[in-house]
């Protein structure tokens, strides 16, 4: 079974070059071509088909967020009021521009669906006083029903640590499925 994209599936070649960069993307072209055996040419051609489809999004980093001064990760499940399509680009307008000047970081903001809630967000916080302001101006949106949000907060200085984020073990979950 092949991951798909909106137009077409993805080849072996592309999931497993995804794969690579998702353990590593600082990785050359040339690096890349002597993991998969192909071509150096091969490699940036698919990488930027890849980008230009969207398929690739971004090249990123990910830090041990405690050691930049973070000390909470709140995973909170919302449920919004019925919105129009109108109302609903209004909400994504306000969560995706007016929220940058904030003091609290969104990782994630989607909807979906489960436990009596239709969205999630992921947000990082240098402490409790930063997470209560996000709170606070989630209150002031009119498209939640606040009342009925719930949170869940990562205490990120914790040393007992199960499984930090990591895309490793999906990337290892992708190589699999480009070999069936």
């Amino acid at each position: 079974m092949f991951l798909t994209t909106t137009d077409r599936k993805l080849k072996r070649i592309e999931l497993r070059l995804v794969a690579e960069l998702m353990k590593n993307s600082r990785k050359s072209d040339r690096e890349l071509a002597k993991i998969l055996g192909i071509s150096q040419p091969t490699v940036t051609r698919i990488r930027n088909k890849l980008e230009r489809e969207g398929v690739i999004r971004e090249y990123t980093a990910i830090p041990d967020f405690s050691k930049l001064g973070y000390e909470i990760l709140a995973i909170i499940l919302a449920l919004s009021k019925s919105l129009d399509k109108n109302q609903a680009e209004k909400a994504r307008k306000i969560l995706l521009e007016d929220a940058k000047d904030k003091v609290f970081g969104f990782i994630m903001v989607e909807r979906g669906i489960g436990s009596g809630f239709d969205g999630v967000i992921v947000s990082l916080h240098r402490d409790y006083t930063s997470f209560q302001q996000l709170m606070t101006w989630l209150r002031q949106l009119d498209f939640l029903e606040i009342e009925k949000t719930q949170f869940f907060l990562v205490d990120l200085n914790e040393t007992v640590r199960y499984r930090p984020l990591t895309l490793s073990a999906i990337a290892r979950h992708i190589e699999q499925q480009a070999e069936k």
